[in-house]
């Protein structure tokens, strides 16, 4: 038995409501997209612009300053986190797109390691994945909750697996480690999708908005950029 209220019998001041409410998720989630897509455009400028400098990948790939470049994001990540609700949404705005830039910077090595045809057809290949899997986060009338704690594990199981592989240089292991990757923020996409679509409250003010809108976007730039780097280790064409 279909229980689904019908709109057309709800007073009509409800119908407003429920029709404002839907088109202020739809602008902000807008948001949300546009602000990750730009960190994913700035990420890739800057990552080919750092790889076209050979000088460039001379100061920064085999000095310390490599080791400075790829800890400077994840210190970002933290400081977004600790001090979002203590800080202005144009400065998460900003930190958001250092940080984007930064990882640009630490994955430019992509461009010397694949041929530019491979990383641009793994590109798109990553992106329509990222696009169904967010748009089925989006429409799910499933609660994706239940999830959420399994990946966390199933990522920090992929950290810690990388971080022995360093020693034991195992291929196997490697071609394991980006099949789990690339289920993981699979998932991750449709769950971090969902997540953001349900803490949307109409009557944030448009500060709070702005930064839910930032968080959620670096959230998304995240799952992602992973899934774009495991699919490229599988799909990517080495030079």
């Amino acid at each position: 038995m279909n229980t689904q209220t019908d709109p057309r019998t709800l007073p009509s001041t409800d119908v407003r409501v429920a029709a404002q409410l839907d088109v202020g998720l739809r602008k902000y989630m807008l948001r949300v997209y546009n602000y990750m897509a730009s960190g994913v455009a700035l990420t890739g400028a800057v990552a080919a612009g750092v790889a076209g400098s050979e000088e460039l990948m001379r100061a920064i790939f085999g000095t310390p300053v490599f080791w400075l470049v790829v800890l400077a994001p994840l210190g970002l990540v933290i400081f977004l986190s600790a001090r979002i609700n203590h800080i202005k949404a144009r400065t998460a705005q900003t930190v958001f797109w250092c940080y984007a830039a930064l990882v640009g910077v630490s994955i430019a090595s992509i461009f010397v390691v694949y041929t530019g045809e491979s990383i641009a057809r793994v590109f798109f290949i990553a992106a329509a994945s990222f696009s169904g899997l967010s748009l089925w986060g989006y429409t799910t009338k499933k609660d994706l909750s239940g999830m959420g704690s399994f990946l966390v594990m199933g990522l920090f199981g992929i950290l810690i697996a990388g971080l022995v592989n360093l020693f034991l240089e195992s291929s196997a292991l490697q071609f394991t480690i980006s099949a789990l990757g690339v289920l993981i923020f699979a998932g991750l996409t449709a769950y971090d999708t969902q997540r953001i679509k349900a803490i949307y409250y109409e009557g944030d003010s448009a500060e709070t908005a702005d930064k839910k809108a930032v968080m959620g976007a670096l959230a998304l730039y995240l799952d992602f950029l992973n899934i774009f780097l495991f699919l490229l280790q599988f799909l990517g064409a080495r030079e």
